[in-house]
Order: C-alpha cells, then structure tokens, then sequence
C-alpha cells in the first residue's frame, strides 16, 4: 500500500507524528493508499517555509512565474487520463466528469500563466503638475489554500495558480477525502521547476491541520473553498489578526422552468445540473420552479429520464451517476428524503440507498425526484448535497423569481424560457451570482468570476481577472518632479 507525504520546503516528508489516515474509494470501499497525518507543528513548518521563500519569489519576474504555471498546464495535459482515473477512484465522479476536472486545472494554468505579463495596473494624470501617478498590483505575502474534495483539481487549480503567479507563496492543504489526488498538483507543480518552499503540502483535517493553519501569524490571507459553516468559524479564526479572507461556500441553487419553455431542453439541463457528480456540487440544482401550465409535461419527462440512469463505478464509461463521497454523507442524504417526505413532498423518483447490482460495497444513492414541494421545506432551503431535487410549484415569473431569491444562499441559478423580455428581467431581478438563460446551474469558465451571494460567500470571487484581486493589493505610486513642495487636497483654486 502506497504512502504519501506532505511537501514542505521542497521535500517530501511525514509529519511530525509519523501517523497517517486512509483513503478509500467510494465505490467500493477498497484503500487505496495512507496518507500523513499532520500535526500544527507540521503547519508551522510549512508557513515557515513559504514564508522564507517568498523575497526571492516575489522578486522573481513575473513572466518567469507565469512560465513556471504554463508548464504545469503542460504536464497535466499529457497526464490527463492518469489523473482522472485517480480522481473517479479516490473521489467517485464518473470518468467524463474526472477528465472535465482536470481540463479545468489546465485552462486555469493557461489562463493564468498569462497574467505573469499582464496583471495590468494602471496610469494616469495627477491633479498636479510635473507629477506622475499610477497603481500596480503588488502580492499579499503567505496564502493559505483550503479546498475541498468535490473538484480535487480544478478548485486547487483556481487558487494556487493565480496565487503563485501574483508572486506570492502557498500553504496547501486538501480535503481527506482527496488527499492523493488533490496532491498531484503540487507534483505537477515541482516537475514544472517551482523553487522550493514556494508552494507547500499539508494533509489533514480542518481540525486540528486547517485551524492552525488558519491562525498561524505567518499567513496573511485564507482562501477556503467549502461548508457554510466551517467558513463562518474560519471568519472567527481569522479575525483577532484581521487576516484577508476570501470564502467560497454553500448554494441552494434553481431552474427556473416557465411556461413557454423548451421542456426538453430544461429537462436535459435539470438532469445534467441535478445529477452530475452526484449532485455534490455548489452549483447543484436542488430545486426547480416551475411555472404550473408546464409542470405536467416537465415532471413525466423528468422522471422518465432520472429512472433511466445508470449507477456505478465511475470507472465504468457507461455509467451517468457515481457514489457519493462516503458513508456519512449517504446517511445524510437519506435523513433529508425522510424529511422531506414528512413535510409532505412525494418522492416520484429515486429515494433510497442503491444496493441492487453489488452496489452494497459503495456509497450509492438513487437519484431522487420530490414534487409537491413548498418554498418553506427544508428540503427547498437546505443544501443537501447529493442527488436530490425539489419541484416548486409557482404562478408566474415574478412569483419564481421570488422564490428563487428567498434563501440563505446565492450561487446559481437558471431559467428557461424562449420569451426574451422575461429572461432579461430574470437577470435582472435575480441575486444570485452566476445566472444561466436555457442552460443548466454548472459549468464554470475560467475566463469568468466565479461566486455568489449571501451565504455562499463573502464578496470575493475566484477566476477571471476578479480572482486577481483576491491574491494581490493594490499599491499607488507617485513621482513628482516639479522639484518643489506640491501639497495635494490644498485649494488653490482654478487659474
């Protein structure tokens, strides 16, 4: 059984504790491989590191940085498959969305590598003459990068690159669920030519490994991908040293399906946006609102299509809808269809663990169809975070919109329509981050900013030049060569 380490200061090491944790795979519940287990000890090693490489880092020509990360694209486009094949073992996607993962780490290596030259500040004219003014962007200093475990490649991907080539240094630390994976993109990074101690690995859980990394002094800005609520901690973590903090959090997203709609085409989208990585994604579509004269059509359609996908080993090119990540989150998802049956929405699809077809070894869950459900219902304002959706009943569009609006989270939403007056107010009256006009809840581009509202996150956004930034502060520079005292914001009145 292999072991892997955590990366500190260009080596590969153990951790302080000499322990290690498992990973397994979901589909069938075989371990794949030990993991370090690190310790706070093995964190501050790891700020240490980032933090004593970070002069020659940011001093290092941006170009140079942006080359580095471009070569990184490289190396994975030639590993692809053996990435993905890794990431639907350890984390249970299904093979198409496995190579989807890692095609979005290379677009974001790219994408990024050319802001090494550019990352354009600006000039221009000062209030006073003989003076010279312009803005650049300088990096933060030491990041820390918490990601999860349901894009192991891509979401690293979003952080790391544009935080290296802003000249900043990276403490990294995964989710344990994908531990092996998610550390592949540090090898990538090392074959790629990135001095040591530029970027640093360190496994674990959010308690103890994330926490102190989190409060150590040497990190001036958290970039956390995941749960509500451990962001909302993480913002009390963070506070005391006013650290920068950029969060990326839950989504309780909709369809919105109306009455002139192409019911087909939303149904393709529902499905895709419902379903796809099991539905454990933020951008999953856990509730569709439709509007009542295309409920009938929308529902027999629905149904039809969800009873019609295939469960299993992602591994399997012909399977549609791989396990959820483990058993916890199984046992989860099923205490939210019980309640959703008890507030008195029918389930027409699905419901139940998946154990038919030597399923029982894995962490299955059919995917599952309510109707009948109301704005209230947990199961319409939670995030679940598997293969589940809500059908919503509504009059008209302002009525959906309303509705779409009305919870705790803001990341994405959809509406089909073929009327282009409703879809403009649409995106105009909806506030959710990403909208989508006849196209499902997921697909992120890298060219994009990416985030949401209310308690999806905290105002930042990842990707696009927007994800700039976040890794870097602005700096105003002066230069006056009037060779006398010019004081600013003194009035001296127009000549």
């Amino acid at each position: 059984m292999l072991r892997y380490l955590n990366y500190i200061d260009g080596s590969w090491v153990p951790s302080a504790s000499g322990k290690t944790f498992k990973s397994s795979n979901p589909a069938t519940g075989e371990e794949i491989g030990q993991v370090t287990l690190s310790t706070p000890d093995d964190v501050a090693a790891a700020c240490d590191a980032a933090t004593r490489a970070y002069d020659a880092w940011r001093h290092t020509p941006a170009p140079r940085r942006g080359e580095i990360v471009f070569r990184a694209g490289e190396i994975m486009i030639r590993r692809k498959d053996e990435l993905a094949r890794l990431m639907t073992m350890e984390m249970g996607k299904v093979i198409k969305e496995a190579r989807g993962d890692v095609q979005e780490a290379i677009d974001m290596a790219f994408y990024m590598a050319g802001e090494g030259r550019r990352s354009f500040g600006y000039t221009t004219p000062s209030e006073l003459p003989n003076k010279f003014a312009m803005a650049v962007r300088d990096p933060i200093g030491v990041v820390a990068a918490i990601t999860p475990w349901n894009f192991p490649l891509a979401i690293p991907g979003w952080k790391i690159f544009p935080a290296l080539v802003l000249g900043n240094t990276v403490v990294y630390k995964p989710s344990c669920e994908t531990a092996i994976v998610s550390a592949q993109i540090v090898r990538v990074l090392e074959e790629a030519g990135l001095p040591p101690g530029v970027l640093n690995l360190v496994q674990g859980p959010g308690s103890p490994v994330g926490a102190a990394l989190a409060r150590n002094p040497r990190v001036t800005l958290v970039s956390f991908t995941g749960s509500t609520d451990v962001g909302r901690q993480l913002m009390i973590e963070t506070a005391p040293d006013m650290k920068r903090l950029s969060l990326e959090m839950g989504g309780k997203n909709a369809i919105i399906v109306l009455d002139d709609s192409d019911v087909e085409l939303a149904v393709d989208g529902i499905v895709w946006s419902a379903f796809g990585t099991s539905g454990q994604r933020c951008t999953a579509a856990s509730r569709v609102i439709v509007q009542k004269g295309a409920h009938d059509e929308l529902v027999r359609l629905l149904v039809d299509r969800t009873r019609k996908l295939q469960l299993g080993n992602g591994l399997d090119p012909s399977v549609d809808v791989g396990p959820v990540i483990n058993r916890g989150q199984l046992e989860k998802i099923e205490r939210y269809v019980k309640i959703g049956e008890q507030e008195g929405a029918k389930v027409v699809a699905g419901g139940h663990v998946a154990t038919r077809d030597g399923l029982s070894n894995g962490s299955f869950f059919e995917p599952t169809i309510f109707d009948g459900a109301t704005p209230t219902m947990r199961i319409a304002t939670e995030e679940i975070f598997g293969p589940v959706t809500a059908i919503i009943t509504v009059d008209n569009l302002a009525q959906a919109i309303e509705v779409n609006n009305d919870v705790a989270y803001g990341l994405s939403t959809a509406i089909y329509t073929r009327d282009v007056n409703q879809a403009f107010e649409a995106m105009r009256d909806i506030t959710t981050g990403l909208v989508y006009v006849n196209a499902g809840t997921i697909g992120a581009e890298v060219h994009l900013p990416f985030g949401g509202t209310r308690g999806t996150g905290n105002g930042h956004r990842e990707a696009g030049i927007a994800a700039l930034d976040v890794f870097s502060e602005w700096k105003t520079l002066f230069v006056d060569y009037s060779g006398k005292l010019q004081r600013a914001q003194i009035d001296v009145g127009i000549a």
